[in-house]
């Protein structure tokens, strides 16, 4: 017999203990992605027109290039954490949730690392 209450003996011993992390991140990534989504869309709408030469012109500004950047990393990170919870909550076998998060974790990876790049041959003008 214990004198512990309930909340006593399960406070902290959460299936990983590090939930309030991994919530943590999840929540400044949104933050992040408000203004960056609200800069990307009044930015795109306040263009003149849409056509490859204002999109590269536009995309040729420091500042756009690296609040770009920033929105494809920030996206790309803020996905890979809902997709690792949607993962861990609803994919129940060990070695198929295992695969699962790394393909995740290498995809996310793989798309936020192209969308800088992309981003960036755009700003720096590269032709190919």
């Amino acid at each position: 017999m214990t004198l512990r209450s309930p909340l006593g003996r399960v406070l902290g011993m959460g299936t990983a203990k590090e939930g309030v992390h991994h919530w943590w991140h999840q929540r400044l990534s949104s933050i992040a992605l408000v203004p960056l989504s609200i800069w990307f869309v009044t930015s795109l709408l306040a263009l003149p027109r849409y056509d490859h030469a204002t999109l590269t012109a536009w995309m040729g500004h420091t500042t756009t290039a690296l609040l770009l950047a920033l929105f494809v990393l920030v996206s790309a990170w803020h996905s890979q954490l809902g997709v690792r919870v949607v993962v861990e909550d609803y994919v129940h076998g060990t070695g198929s949730k295992t695969l699962l998060l790394v393909l995740s974790s290498f995809a996310h990876v793989l798309l936020g690392a192209a969308g800088v790049l992309a981003v960036l041959k755009v700003a720096l003008g590269v032709a190919r």
